[in-house]
Parts: C-alpha cells; structure tokens; sequence
C-alpha cells in the first residue's frame, strides 16, 4: 500500500477476535497484509525474502508479530487516535526508528495517523501492540496507572524496566505462534474460536504488560540535537532522487542540491539509514522496479524509468539483491 501525505489515512479496526497468519515472498506483499496500517517496505540486505505476519485484533486492540528475513527500510502509518508499542525479539544490529537506535531494553512508540521510518535488520522478529487512546486512558485509570500519554506519544523511543519488557514478550509469544513455513502453529479456526472466548482475558493481559512497562518509570533517552538536522539533509535527498528517479544522479549534484559537503552527506546517510548514498539510490531503484513489475509493461521500460539504463547491469543488481531475476519476479507477481 502506497502512501504519501495527502494519502488517505488508515481506519480503526473494528472486528474483534481474529488470529490470522499470512506468508509472503514479497516485502510490499507483507506490509499490505498487516490490518488498518498504511505501508511500504524496500528490502535492503541480499537474498529471496520470506516474511510471516501473526495478527490478533479486537475492537481497539491490535497484536502482531512480524517475522522478516531481511533487511527492510519501511514506512509505516498506523490507524488514527491509537498508539502503536514496537517490541524488537531480535539478537545483533538495532532497529532504527526515525533515524534514532532502539536498545535491548527500550521500546519503540508512534501515535496514530503519523507516518515513520523503520530500518529493520535481517533474520528480524518484532512484535507490535496497537490500542486506542481511548483504551489505553481507560485501562490505566481502571489500573491506578498515572501515565502522560502526551509524552509517550511524542518520545518515539522509551526505556523501561527488563523485567517488565520480557514479561510482556512471553505474554505475546504465547498469543502470536510462530509459522512453521506452512501455515501457523495449530489451527487458525481454532486459536480463533479460543481468542474469541477467552477476548476479555488476553486483551487485559496485553494491556496489563503494556502499562506495566510504561509505570515502572519509563524514560525517554535523549535525542541528540544534530539528528534532526541529519534527518532533514537525508529526506531532501531522497526527495530529489525521487523527482529525478530517472535521471542519472551523482553524489556531488546531492550534496549541491541540498547544500552540504560530501562528507557530510555520507554520515547523515550512514547515520539515519545504515547506508551510503549511492546503496541508498540503488536500492531505492531497484525496489521501485519490483513494485512496478505487476503493471504488465516491458521490463526495460521500467527500468529505464528508474534510470537504470544498462539492462544487463540492472539485471544482475535486482538478482543479487532480490534473489531472482527481473522476468522471473515478474512472472510471478502477474
């Protein structure tokens, strides 16, 4: 699902009760797949990509747990006057948020109707709590929970306590079964009738866990104040490689354009995505031609419109990167 700033905003969801788990060999394929969010994933690291989503929603509520095999960089807006919670379950490189490194013990925030950046590592799990505001204030103040959501909203990152966020790990383990390649751990109609029954019980629990972390003097770690700066110079250029996706494009036509020196382009790209600029663009190209392949039209075509001219060379790019060859990919996406 592709989605800009005037793109329509995602919607609450309203069934309740339903655990589904869905497959995927295609990194947008996955993110469409995760219910009321608005997506896009650009896969980063080499390698065919399998990705498994587990979902369980009542009205209000959503759980979720994301299995990737590859690096992703994803924009991400969840469904409005709700609150999304990311809890990495992952050994080795961090989760960027906005440019900013999660930790072992912190957790990642985002209100709703508000797009964010996630670059995400290979061989990654997370899991995702997404409640209404409305829940969340009520349930706190059932608790005796005395929580600014205003500052949760706002910090993007938080620090809470371990014990805490491994509880609340091992609660939606428990809710969320892995995939073992064919399909979910045990019957979906059945882990379905059971979420049902028992929605009032495992709704508390995620919440319960939820606030647990937040009450037990949760801190937001200080954001330095060059990042927002680095932030800026990298979506300026990802603009304008955007609005000249055809064009071919330089390192020092960026670095004029958005008006730092080269150096100082490299780090803020490094910094914020884990790349440098030239990765980025590659990268940015190729996935562009993946998302277009379904259109039917000659592959050169497309290529050609993302500026990369010499098909044998933008041929063994996309094998390398997405495991497959461009007419393979499109075989199977038609």
């Amino acid at each position: 699902m592709h989605h800009s700033g005037t793109a329509a905003a995602p919607h609450a969801p309203q069934l309740g009760g339903s655990l589904r788990t869905v497959l995927a060999h295609d990194a947008d394929q996955l993110a469409c797949e995760l219910t009321n969010w608005n997506q896009r994933y650009d896969q980063i690291s080499a390698g065919l990509f399998a990705g498994a989503l587990t979902e369980l929603r009542q009205p209000g509520l959503q759980v979720f747990r994301e299995d990737l095999s590859q690096a992703v960089r994803q924009s991400c807006r969840v469904w409005p006057d709700a609150i999304w919670f990311g809890l990495p379950d992952h050994e080795g490189e961090l989760t960027r948020i906005n440019g900013r490194q999660s930790a072992a013990d912190w957790i990642m925030v985002q209100a709703g109707n508000v797009e964010f950046e996630l670059v995400t590592p290979a061989a990654y799990r997370i899991y995702g709590i997404v409640a209404s505001r409305q829940l969340l204030a009520e349930t706190a103040r059932r608790l005796g929970c005395a929580i600014d959501w205003t500052r949760v909203q706002a910090a993007e990152l938080l620090q809470v306590d371990a014990a805490a966020r491994a509880a609340c790990v091992r609660t939606l383990r428990r809710l969320l079964p892995a995939s073992d390649g064919g399909g979910p751990l045990g019957s979906a109609s059945a882990l379905t009738a059971h979420a049902a029954a028992g929605a009032a019980h495992w709704q508390d629990a995620v919440l319960v866990g939820l606030l647990e972390m937040l009450d037990r003097s949760c801190v937001e770690p200080a954001m330095a104040a060059s990042l927002q700066r680095r932030r800026q110079v990298v979506a300026l250029a990802r603009d304008y490689m955007l609005a000249h996706r055809g064009d071919s494009i330089t390192v020092p036509e960026l670095c004029e354009r958005v008006h730092v020196s080269r150096r100082t382009l490299q780090y803020c790209f490094e910094d914020v995505l884990g790349m440098s600029p030239n990765a980025y663009l590659r990268m940015l190209r190729l996935n562009g031609v993946r998302r277009q392949l379904h259109d039917g039209r000659a592959i050169g075509e497309l290529a050609g419109e993302w500026g990369l001219c010499n098909f044998s060379q933008f041929s063994s790019d996309y094998r390398k990167l997405f495991g497959l060859s461009p007419s393979a990919a499109q075989k199977l996406r038609i």
